[in-house]
């Protein structure tokens, strides 16, 4: 049975491949990044979509038993058109933890940290409303952020200036911040510092990776036996050092 196939516009998804090898050690593991065409957050919803089916195809057709969107952008813009076309497929998306960071904060202020792709998609605007009945929920675009990460510039001043800009607004007045782009847990140190240190932090990564090991138990697509291999490719191969760098970090709560 083939490996499960993890794609991402870049280098972000590997915070949810983390999660995934976390809690499925057996499982083989295919990470795809599209570094050559990051951000994903600034284009064109149809382009997104038609950059992600083209990618699916290419996993399956190397014999992917599941996919999984590692990308809020793309999960977005995509995650319909994907299950549309390969309806009998495991395709598992991500989406901001909104719902959780709501559940543990009743009547709190909510920061939600993005891209402007993320923000404007209509499956985002729908959960919004779903739980903006419970909390005081922040919009707060980072748009420049996943380019830092795609350097591997996760604690420079550049970094903690540009944090400085978009964050320093909301710092203090939120109780808890949804990092709601893949890319985005990388950079969790210099986030919770712009933040002024006291908000709460959440991702997506845990949901996914457990939908995913849900959908595959549920089919018996299961494997077992010894450790699994994760084999990292990317368009650009010169961040293959940085993904094996970033895949390398221990994971933060």
């Amino acid at each position: 049975m083939g490996p499960i196939a993890v794609f991402d516009s870049g280098v972000g998804g590997l915070s949810v491949l983390r999660e995934l090898v976390a809690q499925m050690p057996s499982e083989h593991f295919l990470y795809f990044g599209d570094s050559a065409n990051a951000p994903y957050g600034t284009r064109p919803t149809a382009e997104i979509r038609s950059l992600t089916l083209a990618h699916a195809e290419r996993l399956f057709d190397r014999g992917a038993k599941a996919l999984v969107v590692a990308c809020n952008t793309a999960t977005s813009a995509a995650i319909g058109a994907l299950r549309a076309r390969w309806p009998e497929r495991v395709i598992i998306g991500i989406e901001p933890a909104l719902k959780l960071a709501v559940s543990r904060h009743p009547g709190g202020c909510i920061g939600v940290l993005a891209t402007e792709a993320t923000l404007r998609e209509e499956k985002f605007a729908a959960l919004l409303q779903r739980c903006a009945e419970n909390c005081h929920i922040l919009k707060c675009p980072c748009p420049e952020l996943v380019e830092f990460v795609e350097r591997g510039e996760l604690d420079s001043p550049a970094l903690t200036a540009y944090l400085a800009r978009q964050l320093g607004p909301y710092a203090g007045r939120v109780d808890a911040a949804v990092l709601g782009c893949t890319h985005f847990p990388f950079a969790r140190r210099a986030i919770r510092a712009a933040l002024g240190g006291a908000a709460a932090l959440y991702d997506g990564s845990d949901g996914t990776a457990r939908e995913t090991l849900r959908q595959l138990v549920r089919r018996g697509w299961i494997r077992g036996g010894s450790r699994g291999i994760v084999t990292l490719e990317n368009s650009r191969p010169s961040e293959l050092p940085l993904s094996r760098r970033l895949l390398a970090l221990p994971r933060e709560d």
